[in-house]
C-alpha cells in the first residue's frame, strides 16, 4: 500500500509540529520545511502528493514558491495564511494554488481538506487510465473529459485542476442551477463552512479563459441568490462524442 507524501511548509515551528502530528496520525508520510528554498528542494527530491504551503515565508514567499512548484508538478497546493483579504486569496489561487485556508484553523479541518484533495487526485488518475474518450461539444467549446483538455474556437486553453473540475461538473449538467456550497463540496470534497471565496476566485479565473466576454458570460452564468449554471440554449448542445 502506497503512503501519500505530504510536504508542510511554514516558518513557525509550532505550526509545523502540530500539522505533522495530525497528518502522521492519519498515516501520511510528512516532510517539513521552514523556508521556500528548502521547500523547493524537497519538492524535487521527495515528489510529494500534496503540499501545505504558508504564504508568509522567509527568503522566498509562498506565492513565489508556488509559481516555481507549478513548473515541476501539478499536485494539489493548499495555501495556509493569516492573510484573509479577498485580494490575498485571489493572488494565491491565481499563481497556482488549489485551495486557501486562513489561520487560525482547526487541525481537523486541515486533515479533512488534505484527504479531500488526495481523494480527488486519485479519482483523476483512475479517469486518465480509462481508454474511452468522452467529449462534450458545444458551439465553439469542446471539453474532453478523459484527456482533461478544453478548446475554445479550436484553440487549447490551459486550466488549473479545480477550474477544469468546475467546468466539467457544470457542463455535464447544462442549465442546472448549482448552489455555491454544493459546488464547493462537489469539487473540493469537503464542506465550505460558509466560506466560498475560493470557489468564486476559481470561477472568475475560469471565465477569463473560456468566455469571449468575461464581463457578460455566455457559458457560466451567475444565478442571483443561488450560484452558477452552465448556460446552453435549446438546440446548441450536442451529445457526448465517444472516440
Amino acid at each position: 500500500m502506497n503512503v501519500s507524501k505530504i510536504l508542510v511548509v511554514d516558518d513557525e515551528p509550532e505550526i509545523i509540529e502540530l500539522m505533522t502530528l495530525y497528518l502522521q496520525r492519519e498515516g501520511y508520510a510528512v516532510y517539513a520545511a521552514d523556508n521556500g528554498t528548502d521547500a523547493l528542494r524537497l519538492v524535487d527530491e521527495v515528489r510529494p502528493d500534496l503540499i501545505v504551503l504558508d504564504v508568509l515565508l522567509k527568503q522566498l514567499n509562498g506565492l513565489d514558491v508556488c509559481q516555481q512548484i507549478r513548473e515541476i508538478t501539478a499536485v494539489p497546493v493548499l495555501f495556509v495564511s493569516a492573510k484573509s483579504d479577498d485580494n490575498d486569496i485571489i493572488h494565491g489561487l491565481s499563481v497556482g494554488g488549489d485551495d486557501y485556508m486562513t489561520k487560525p484553523f482547526s487541525p481537523g479541518q486541515l486533515v479533512a481538506r488534505v484527504k479531500a484533495h488526495l481523494r480527488r487526485q486519485s479519482l483523476q488518475s483512475e479517469q486518465r487510465d480509462k481508454p474511452a474518450r468522452d467529449q462534450l461539444v458545444f458551439d465553439g467549446l469542446v471539453i474532453d473529459l478523459t484527456a482533461r483538455t478544453v478548446r475554445v474556437c479550436d484553440q487549447y486553453v490551459s486550466l488549473s485542476v479545480k477550474e477544469f473540475e468546475l467546468l466539467a461538473l457544470l457542463a455535464t449538467q447544462p442549465n442546472r442551477a448549482f448552489q455555491l456550497a454544493n459546488l464547493y463540496e462537489a469539487v473540493w470534497g469537503v464542506n465550505s463552512i460558509g466560506d466560498t471565496r475560493t470557489l468564486m476566485v476559481h470561477m472568475s479565473n475560469l471565465r477569463k479563459k473560456i468566455e469571449p466576454d468575461p464581463a457578460n458570460p455566455r457559458w457560466i452564468v451567475t444565478m442571483r441568490g443561488v450560484g452558477y449554471k452552465f448556460n446552453v440554449e435549446e438546440g446548441n448542445e450536442l451529445p457526448h462524442v465517444h472516440r
